[in-house]
């Protein structure tokens, strides 16, 4: 596999990449590339974007895993994570991908974990040029997502009034409040248990710990459920574990029933919300056929 470290522009901000080509390619071939989303303040470093590109280089596509604005390497606020900036993101990593002689232009498709599937699903039901989704462990509606992950009386009183002082904050002071990743989206200790056991760290070195809470009332607002039917008649697939413990499963379940065709839901059982980081042979097995059906690597 052949990597290169790009640049490209995106409202005004460098945004850096790696870019990798499969071996073996003729002169002139061009291959379906891959758009390669991060989750929540993570980065192109992290496990649920390493294992997807390797493996779809090893399926023959192209793919460019990027960091957002305000994420690893790429300029922005350092942390201000907004969900339709980083919509217009993936439209500029697009036509950045777009312009490789590698690269079909016409069959670029995005994939992208919990944060990332929600952002690309969105992506593909607002840009016509992104040719297949494929989201795991996505969500689609920012405000039942919220409550499906602080499901008490308590917690969900404490997450709102985070998001009133919030708004207090910023009209009082023109600044933003300072929140912590764990209290916008918690993740059980299992999980992250689980992931050291198996040797893959949950998060990505530089990840984002503090988020303004603007982040948050952004994630809330989000509703890439609205645009997902208009994804048809290119190809979706939604995966997500059967029991997730930190996205609800009914985020990708809502999706699909909402969807047009073609479009398939998987859910795995045994797995949880990083199932793109476990390593697992079904889901890739599963991935490959899909592909190999809806959206293969060359013509």
């Amino acid at each position: 596999m052949h990597q290169e470290v790009v640049g490209f522009q995106s409202a005004g901000l460098r945004l850096h990449g790696v870019l990798s080509v499969p071996e073996g390619l003729r002169p002139g071939e061009r291959r379906a590339a891959f758009l390669v989303l991060h989750g929540f303040g993570s980065n192109c470093e992290s496990p649920t974007c390493l294992a997807p590109a390797k493996v779809l280089g090893g399926f023959g596509y192209v793919t460019l895993r990027f960091d957002m604005r305000g994420c690893g390497k790429s300029e922005g606020e350092f942390g201000r994570v907004i969900c339709l900036e980083q919509v217009e993101d993936a439209g500029n990593a697009l036509e950045c991908l777009a312009r490789h002689p590698n690269v079909d232009a016409d069959r670029i498709a995005v994939i992208g974990s919990s944060f990332g599937g929600a952002v690309g699903v969105y992506a593909g039901g607002t840009n016509p040029r992104i040719a297949a989704v494929v989201s795991n462990g996505g969500w689609g509606h920012g405000e039942r997502k919220f409550r499906g992950q602080h499901p008490t009386p308590q917690a969900w009183a404490k997450f709102t009034a985070m998001l009133e002082e919030g708004k207090a904050c910023r009209a009082r002071t023109g600044k933003s409040l300072m929140v912590p990743r764990y209290d916008i989206v918690p993740i059980p200790d299992h999980v992250r248990a689980n992931l050291e056991k198996q040797g893959v760290g949950m998060l990505a070195p530089g990840s984002v710990e503090m988020f303004p809470a603007e982040t948050a009332q952004s994630m809330f607002d989000f509703r890439a459920e609205d645009v997902v039917g208009n994804i048809a008649p290119r190809p979706l697939l939604l995966i997500h574990a059967a029991k997730d413990s930190v996205t609800p499963t009914e985020q990708s379940v809502e999706m699909f029933r909402r969807a047009g065709q073609p479009a398939e839901l998987h859910l795995f059982s045994g797995l949880d919300h990083f199932l793109f980081a476990e390593k697992s042979t079904r889901v890739w097995n599963m991935l490959r056929q899909w592909l190999d059906t809806y959206f293969p690597a060359a013509k």
